[in-house]
């Protein structure tokens, strides 16, 4: 996989912080309230078990980009060899624009799209629940697993990305470099909490991250047209065409 998609990722990750704090922040927050006391108020201490459950919620976005990947590879190869990843990654660009805008305080709307993912969710949480409280780091990493199945409008925008990477293994790189993006909003909000949700309430660093996030998207747009100029049925920097 070039470079150039994995700058994307971890990209989109990191100028996404101020939405994982909010989807994932309460979670790490249960996570850290159901240790000891001693564990809480004990950074060093706490740290593993916030860094196994990211470990955990990274393992579940890699499975997720295999399949999607697996899945898109399939379906648009069938439809069209040469346009069907350039249109799949044409809507994924869309997507991430859509996310942008409502990151900026612009597109509220775009939340309705974490209701698809709400099916599956209701069959795990009950599951994920069960596991507080957690007691170990290694069940830290189990309960990070379930919750990285979470709704989730960013995690389903890069999944979009990841299906047109043309193989599950590329598919899951995608994913987990992406999740590598959000690890330092993630692994400090049971640290740094009060300082972190001041700053995510900020209406200027929200749009300034949303509007970041919009300028990548156009970005991928113009390579995948550049691609498609020079005949490359797919977006260059995630898969390279297959010539016959």
């Amino acid at each position: 996989m070039d470079s150039q998609i994995l700058i994307l990722a971890v990209s989109v990750g990191l100028f996404s912080a101020f939405h994982c704090l909010g989807m994932c922040g309460g979670i790490i927050g249960a996570l850290s309230m159901s240790l000891p006391p001693q564990i809480q108020h004990n950074r060093w201490q706490l740290f593993p078990y916030v860094l196994t459950y990211n470990l955990g919620r990274l393992t579940s976005y890699a499975l997720a980009g295999a399949l999607m990947a697996g899945l898109g590879s399939g379906l648009f190869d069938n439809l069209s060899p040469r346009f069907g990843h350039l249109i799949l990654q044409w809507i994924a660009a869309l997507f991430m624009i859509g996310f942008g805008l409502y990151l900026a305080g612009w597109f509220p709307r775009f939340a309705r799209l974490e209701t698809l993912g709400r099916p599956l969710w209701r069959a795990i949480e009950p599951q994920a629940k069960r596991l507080l409280p957690v007691k170990t780091p290694l069940h830290a990493l189990f309960f990070g697993l379930l919750w990285g199945w979470l709704p989730c409008g960013l995690v389903y925008t890069a999944l979009i990305f990841s299906s047109t990477a043309g193989s599950a293994t590329d598919g899951a790189l995608f994913m987990t470099i992406f999740g590598i993006g959000t690890f330092p909003a993630t692994l400090t909000a049971g640290m740094l909490t009060a300082w972190l949700a001041r700053l995510t309430r900020q209406p200027a660093v929200r749009r300034l991250a949303g509007i970041s996030i919009i300028v990548l998207a156009v970005a991928t747009l113009l390579v995948s047209i550049s691609a498609d100029d020079d005949h490359s049925g797919h977006f260059g920097p995630l898969h390279h065409h297959k010539h016959e």
